[in-house]
């Protein structure tokens, strides 16, 4: 569908997929979540904790995922009802 015609519509646009296992566990949880970011981010969380980093903090989850900061994850995980 066109982005315009999503953002006229106030549609929710798909979430990015990652890795198929990931995607799959996720997917049970979706509807928890309000806001597409929101659940992009538990995705993220979900792929960083199973990642090969020696790290898992939110700055290195953030590299390890492509996403350019750890705001979001951070805002994610302290704004979280």
């Amino acid at each position: 569908m066109d982005v315009e015609l999503q953002i006229i519509k106030h549609l929710a646009r798909a979430p990015h997929p990652t890795v198929g296992i990931i995607d799959e566990y996720c997917a049970e949880y979706k509807d928890l979540f309000k806001e597409v970011r929101n659940y992009e981010c538990f995705k993220y969380l979900h792929l960083g904790i199973i990642s090969t980093i020696k790290r898992k903090s939110l700055p290195e989850i953030a590299k390890v995922v492509s996403i350019n900061s750890a705001q979001s994850l951070h805002h994610f995980i302290a704004n979280s009802d």
